[in-house]
């Protein structure tokens, strides 16, 4: 097998394009897989496989350190036609994350034997229910740094992501009274918006002067309740979504909400129940580690500037694999994140060329960084 093919720029904006013309809504990747398995056969990468759940996976090099470089497949529905207008590239997944995802594809290719061991994978369902990374996150890969891509821009390395906690609340008064005479009875729906005001207060007083990637947030995303036009609701569910900053944890955030749940509800007289249905713990790379390390000499090599390491407000892959696995995590990738999900998505052609040539220059410092600090 020839590995020492050569890719011209040329030839990475042309499998750009090709991924773009794939529509890989969540859930229907199977034709991008191939796509990738092909692509990897060709650049010499080994033990091309799709696993049970539909990601791709492929090795390229050997030694240590063993690099997870993680992209995803999937986009968020409707198409874009694929078209090049400037130094712009237009297609659905331009930025979000097809660009990412080829620029590691083609830095991971020019790794050499001995340079270390890089995992190539294109994820399934990250726009949906992740079950790609959940399913990637139970094997035991013995990954020493893992980098996501997503678009962050070619300056900005993502270093850090919120936790997140989504609860149910479902309020329950005593009973229900007819809408003409509503001081009969107490009414779950304004009960529940009293409650939910009281638990974002209670949950969010005190962090006056901190940056929106350090603030712990509260907010209402669905309500449901009552069961006719003329009658007062006795019962009124709400969806809560909390988001952790990396200075606190869930089980810390779950202590306060149960605390403040039972109080509000002693004080109001109603009854309250809760119940968590999603938890996922935040997430930040040590900035001494030598992949966030590696991240800043390829940029400054590449670029002539500090890149800007910035802590997200959402809840990413990031989160599942640096807790699970307990290693260094990054997300980074050419394109604007502002692009993601609009209805004329697009990449800088520059950029995306730029962004293989960082990633390259990472992957070196990276190496040297990790034996370094195996020798010490």
């Amino acid at each position: 097998m020839d590995t020492s093919f050569t890719i011209t720029p040329r030839f990475a904006v042309k499998m750009l394009e090709k991924a773009l013309r794939l529509y890989t809504p969540s859930r229907n990747e199977g034709a991008m897989a191939e796509f990738l398995a092909d692509k990897c056969d060709d650049l010499g990468f080994e033990d091309i496989q799709i696993d049970e759940v539909g990601n791709i996976i492929a090795k390229k090099g050997s030694g240590s350190p063993k690099i997870l470089l993680c992209g995803h497949m999937d986009v968020v529905p409707g198409k874009i036609k694929v078209r090049k207008e400037g130094d712009s590239l237009y297609g659905r997944g331009a930025s979000d994350a097809k660009a990412p995802l080829m620029a590691m594809l083609f830095a991971a290719a020019s790794v050499e034997n001995n340079n270390g061991t890089i995992i190539f994978v294109g994820a399934v369902d990250e726009e949906g229910n992740a079950t790609g990374i959940k399913n990637l996150a139970k094997k035991d890969m013995g990954i020493d740094y893992a980098v996501f891509g997503e678009p962050s821009g070619i300056k900005k390395v993502t270093i850090a992501y919120k936790g997140r906690l989504a609860i149910n609340l479902k309020v329950t008064v005593e009973d229900s009274a007819h809408a003409s005479a509503p001081w009969l009875s107490k009414n779950a729906i304004e009960e529940s918006m009293i409650f939910t005001n009281e638990l974002k207060k209670g949950l969010e007083q005190g962090q006056e002067g901190k940056t929106k990637g350090m603030l712990l947030s509260l907010t209402i995303t669905e309500i449901s309740g009552g069961t006719s036009h003329n009658v007062t609701p006795k019962e009124c569910m709400t969806t809560m979504d909390i988001r952790i900053p990396v200075d606190m944890n869930c089980k810390s955030i779950e202590q306060k909400i149960a605390t403040l749940v039972k109080e509000i509800s002693e004080r109001r007289q109603v009854e309250a129940f809760y119940s968590i249905i999603d938890e996922t713990e935040p997430f930040e790379a040590p900035h001494n580690s030598p992949i966030v390390r590696a991240f800043t000499l390829g940029i400054m090599e590449a670029e002539n500037a500090k890149p800007t390491l910035i802590r997200k407000t959402g809840t990413g892959d990031m989160n599942v694999i640096g807790n699970q696995w307990k290693i260094p995590v990054v997300t980074y990738g050419p394109g604007d994140p502002h692009e993601a999900h609009t209805i004329d998505e697009k990449v800088s052609i520059e950029e995306y060329l730029k962004g293989i040539e960082i990633l390259k220059k990472t992957l070196r410092h990276l190496k040297r960084l990790h034996d370094k600090k195996m020798k010490m």
